[in-house]
């Protein structure tokens, strides 16, 4: 059924995979932006996704930011999916030299990889932002780490050193990305000869615009929607992505 795809991947040696929300949508993990969650934001909170989840926001309504953030952006029992265990199989089998993410879940190097690129960071580290000491996300997701002498709020977890606010290892709106975490990806697109770009709508910059340093052979796009990448790829397929990378590696 996916014999292109299979062709592709037999005779490819530095795949690069490039991925977003849809690759964990099948993991249980849905878009904070999606339908849902615009729901949940905006007759919960009163404002959209994208403004609770910006570095105004949580700078000036922290206890809020926290709320929203533990109910909506963290899963700590979701698992890897096919999609996952697939490419982390393309890795063992010295075929994937690099993924590329957008998801904050951690569930690439759950599932097995080694070289991921977070390009918005991950909800499993968190760290103190005055000492800087680094915390799990049990410690955070810990009503006991929530609550501080003179202190109202009941989300905002503490530092236990110093008492500062620890604050996820996320790249929030209105951040800029790690300069080098964006310089190992365009290193890994650079000297790819396949790109498979899988559940994201490309429409999210800069990280999109990374697909620009592709110069290798093949482009593959894996998602359900439409993407202004279409016209320009060697193979399109608009299915779940787990079932296009299950049956095609596991």
């Amino acid at each position: 059924m996916y014999e292109p795809l299979q062709r592709i991947l037999e005779e490819s040696s530095r795949i690069v995979f490039f991925g977003g929300a849809g690759v964990s949508t099948e993991s249980g993990i849905p878009d904070f932006r999606s339908e849902n969650g615009l729901y949940q934001a905006t007759h919960v909170y009163g404002r959209s996704p994208e403004e609770i989840v910006s570095h105004s926001f949580f700078c000036g309504h922290m206890d809020d930011f926290f709320a929203y953030y533990k109910n909506n952006m963290i899963f700590p029992n979701a698992k890897p999916n096919k999609a996952h265990l697939a490419l982390a199989e393309l890795e063992r089998m010295g075929k994937l030299t690099a993924i590329i993410t957008q998801n904050i879940d951690g569930l690439h190097q759950m599932a097995g990889n080694q070289s991921v690129f977070e390009l918005h960071g991950s909800v499993l580290r968190n760290y103190c932002m005055d000492c800087k000491t680094g915390y799990g996300l049990d410690y955070i997701l810990d009503p006991a780490h929530c609550t501080a002498p003179g202190r109202e709020e009941k989300n905002i977890p503490f530092c236990e050193k110093c008492g500062g606010v620890v604050r996820p290892d996320v790249v929030l709106y209105q951040e800029s990305l790690d300069d080098s975490v964006i310089e190992g990806a365009v290193s890994a697109i650079e000297k790819a000869d396949t790109l498979i770009v899988g559940g994201t709508s490309l429409v999210v910059y800069p990280a999109a615009g990374l697909l620009q340093y592709f110069q290798g052979k093949h482009l593959v796009l894996i998602n359900r929607a439409v993407t202004p990448y279409d016209g320009k790829a060697d193979l399109v397929l608009h299915e779940a992505i787990g079932e296009v990378l299950g049956a095609c590696v596991l």
